[in-house]
């Protein structure tokens, strides 16, 4: 498989995992989505799944050309290269557009949703009992998931290695946004905003010869939370890749019904036309964050009125539908190239 791929599918297999790094960063919205609809799901689970004990023995031995090819190290290289790359620049480009053209964002997303569900039933026929209770409990979560309400933020490492674990789902299993449990959870901001601008500011000022960041006490906490959520991340996408390669192989229609499910639920969480709803005090006043920001509680969702604004975000909802068919099309031209 490695050796097959050309210049041009390295490159998009960069692209592929900048989409999934940026796709894992918002709430609501799942990486694995990305990876089943572009045609590399099966591969990229597998692939995860090869990180095990023969692994460690190839890599304890110095074998280290045998355990790369053994790991499929090309595509897994590429792959998070695209995702650690998408979360110090697209995700904060994404960032921007989500704090000036909130309605345009989420209206793109809910069209590569809605795609996403036609794409993966559209090839699925084998409904019977099973899948179909599998689908209605995937949908049932999706919602219940989708109208929580958040804890606390809590910096215990013991717990934030946990949320690595559980954040992780959003790139194994489509339909689960890991962003959106980490809300849920009460550390988003922590996880995703604060530690990871504590480790940007660091290699900045490491790059300019200043190492006063060892005596800033609230920066090394945050580094040292970031070292534990990338590790629980680690462990929960080995686990989690394990699991999944399993079920997938002896039950595939149920967890391809499954998945269906999660993703429908997980429309409620991305429906563009929501008022958000920010916690507030027993005085009444918001809550803030470590940043000052007022803390998110959850949304409030409304239909849409008639307008200019409507229409707008409706043409953005096609064109994300647009945007995951386009992507279907590649990983149909991808998969018959290897075949």
């Amino acid at each position: 498989m490695q050796s097959t791929r050309t210049f041009k599918d390295r490159v998009f297999l960069v692209i592929k995992g900048l989409s999934m790094g940026a796709a894992n960063k918002v709430p609501g919205v799942s990486g694995g989505v990305v990876a089943f609809v572009a045609g590399f799901y099966e591969e990229f689970i597998y692939s995860l799944q090869r990180v095990n004990k023969t692994a460690l023995k190839l890599l304890i031995n110095g074998r280290f050309k045998s355990f790369y090819r053994y790991i499929n190290g090309q595509f897994l290289s590429l792959l998070f290269l695209g995702m650690i790359v998408s979360y110090f620049s697209v995700s904060k480009i994404l960032d921007y557009f989500i704090k000036n053209h909130e309605l345009y964002v989420w209206s793109l997303f809910f069209g590569m949703i809605i795609g996403s569900i036609y794409y993966i039933n559209k090839d699925f026929k084998d409904w019977n009992f099973k899948s179909l209770l599998s689908l209605t409990i995937g949908i049932s979560l999706g919602i219940a998931i989708s109208f929580l309400d958040p804890a606390m933020e809590n910096d215990n490492l013991f717990f934030v290695f946990f949320c690595g674990i559980i954040s992780v789902s959003g790139m194994t299993l489509p339909g689960f946004s890991g962003s959106f449990i980490l809300i849920l959870l009460g550390n988003y901001i922590l996880l995703l905003v604060n530690s990871v601008n504590a480790l940007y500011d660091t290699f900045s000022e490491i790059i300019t010869g200043d190492f006063s960041f060892i005596q800033n006490e609230v920066r090394i906490r945050l580094l040292k939370v970031l070292s534990v959520f990338t590790l629980g991340s680690v462990v929960g996408l080995v686990s989690f890749s394990h699991v999944l390669s399993y079920v997938l192989k002896h039950y595939k229609s149920v967890t391809t019904a499954s998945i269906i499910g999660f993703i429908i639920g997980s429309l409620g969480v991305v429906w563009p036309w929501k008022n958000t709803i920010f916690k507030t005090g027993i005085n009444g006043n918001f809550m803030l964050d470590s940043r000052g920001k007022k803390i998110i509680l959850n949304y409030e969702r409304f239909l849409p009125q008639i307008d200019p604004q409507t229409y707008i975000a409706l043409g953005y909802i096609i064109l994300g539908i647009v945007v995951v068919l386009a992507l279907e099309r590649y990983g149909q031209y991808t998969k018959k190239a290897y075949e």
